[in-house]
């Protein structure tokens, strides 16, 4: 008699626990896949229009803005070497540093808002990598041809015509490169004097950096592309964190497509069995890093929705509905909802979330700066002569004190003191600055003797704009009565 426990293997009962087959790879598979070069077709429609209005608004900005003068000086300037922050006519030092530090949380705080609107947004219109890869691929496009005359010189031989076509490109894509590089440093350096020592070949840490960022420019627009969004940049990795269900993002309508493939014009292709989707590729060979749509969401697609237009053109010439690939949601195409449902999804807690956030912030940001005194004011007291009796009983006492006019004009600026019953400052009482200029200059505060009683005492040193009462800032510090 057999027993449960001596039963034969085979006849074991089968386990129900999912496993995963695995299967050893050929000798000789290459470890790391290799890279496909991809050459995308150009083609036009409103997100096409989009990506080069973006392109035209953000390089218009980056290589205009160094040269604009406002106040006779540079109107965006980062010096770095003086410590001075010149925005627009707002002159910003290391203390205000908490500008800095909202402006990159407002930053923030709008990509993540977007992302959960509408995707990548940011990567896909107006990311530095994806606009140079842009200007560097019409570049190319002019000099090479379109798709198939790329993908045949690809294929030839050197002739004198492909150097031709190759070295006239290398050499515009280095231009492009070195001025972008120059434009860069410009936002550190005085663009204008940064111009007369490249010239002069003077500046070495100068010309360093413009040739570190052009060769970042070159590198990346011109040979890693979409390398550079599928493997070194983090966004795309945590892009799902960000994304749900109601999140617009570039979608093909699976339902409405399949079964794809190709067909006869005046057939009746849904006789046949066959979806609208007649398997052209053309959303494929648009795309900027290469993917297929059609096989879902993918964290390398960057939204920059060029194979929707790509889409929409076949189905105008073969007289299909547009929106087979369309920006949508998941939930808009599980429940075939309707565009105005999808939009009135956009508003959930989440986005709502970021956006309060984000307006709070930004509020918060441009009322501090609205009432921020453009004046500094340090006080720091001699530590040689703490207190001493001078001429006529009086008692004083002896600072340094620094004073930063921040703001972009010439200010004389009226030294008083209070605290005490009688003080007044016995130095120089005006000091004139000029714009963005740092003074030290010696204070001496006096008051009489038997004014107040032995020890430390608070008191105040006013430092105010003659020509702007406003302009004021009351700096506090202490005065010392001898025993």
């Amino acid at each position: 008699m057999t027993t449960e426990k001596n039963k034969a293997p085979d006849s074991a009962p089968q386990s129900s626990r999912k496993t995963i087959p695995i299967h050893a790879e050929p000798v000789g598979t290459p470890f790391y896949e290799a890279r496909k070069k991809i050459q995308p077709r150009s083609i036009q429609g409103v997100f096409a229009n989009w990506r080069w209005a973006l392109v035209w608004i953000t390089q218009l900005f980056f290589y205009v803005t160094p040269w604009l003068q406002v106040h006779g000086r540079q109107a965006l300037l980062f010096d770095l070497e003086q410590r001075r922050f010149y925005i627009f006519g707002w002159l910003l030092y290391p203390q205000d540093f908490i500008y800095l530090t909202a402006l990159l949380i407002i930053s923030a705080l709008a990509l993540f808002l977007f992302t959960a609107v509408a995707g990548r947004l940011w990567c896909g219109f107006s990311c530095p990598q994806s606009v140079y890869t842009e200007i560097f691929m019409w570049i190319e496009q002019r000099l090479e041809g379109d798709r198939s005359a790329r993908l045949r010189l690809d294929g030839s031989g050197w002739s004198l015509e492909k150097v031709a076509r190759r070295g006239g490109k290398q050499l515009l894509w280095v231009l492009v490169s070195l001025w972008t590089g120059f434009t860069f440093v410009g936002y550190f350096v005085p663009i204008r004097e940064l111009a007369v020592q490249v010239m002069a070949l003077q500046g070495a840490w100068q010309i360093f950096w413009i040739l570190f960022y052009a060769l970042a420019t070159y590198g990346n627009a011109g040979f890693l592309r979409e390398q550079v969004c599928k493997y070194m940049c983090p966004y795309a990795r945590f892009q799902s964190a960000m994304f749900d269900k109601d999140t617009l993002v570039v979608t093909y309508d699976a339902a409405r497509g399949e079964n794809s493939g190709p067909r006869h014009k005046d057939a009746d292709y849904k006789a046949q069995g066959l979806g609208d989707c007649i398997d052209c590729k053309l959303c494929v060979q648009v795309c900027p890093v290469g993917i297929d749509i059609r096989n879902g969401l993918q964290y390398e697609c960057i939204g920059c929705g060029l194979c929707i237009d790509a889409c929409n053109s076949v189905m105008d010439k073969v007289h299909y509905p547009r929106g087979l690939i369309r920006l949508t949601t998941e939930n808009g195409i599980a429940q075939r909802w309707s565009q105005s449902q999808i939009l009135r999804r956009v508003f959930r807690p989440r986005v709502l979330l970021y956006g309060a956030g984000l307006i709070a912030i930004t509020v918060a940001m441009v009322a501090s700066l609205y009432v921020r005194v453009p004046l500094k004011v340090d006080v720091v007291r001699d530590r040689g002569t703490l207190s001493r009796i001078v001429a006529g009983g009086q008692i004083e006492n002896i600072y340094r004190v620094q004073i930063g006019n921040a703001t972009e004009m010439e200010q004389t600026y009226v030294l008083s003191a209070s605290g005490i019953d009688g003080i007044r400052v016995a130095s120089e009482t005006h000091v004139q600055l000029a714009s963005a200029q740092d003074r030290w200059v010696v204070v001496r505060l006096q008051v009489p003797y038997g004014a107040a009683s032995p020890g430390s005492h608070t008191v105040f040193i006013e430092v105010q704009a003659e020509s702007d009462a406003r302009i004021q800032v009351l700096a506090k510090t202490t005065f010392l009565m001898p025993r």
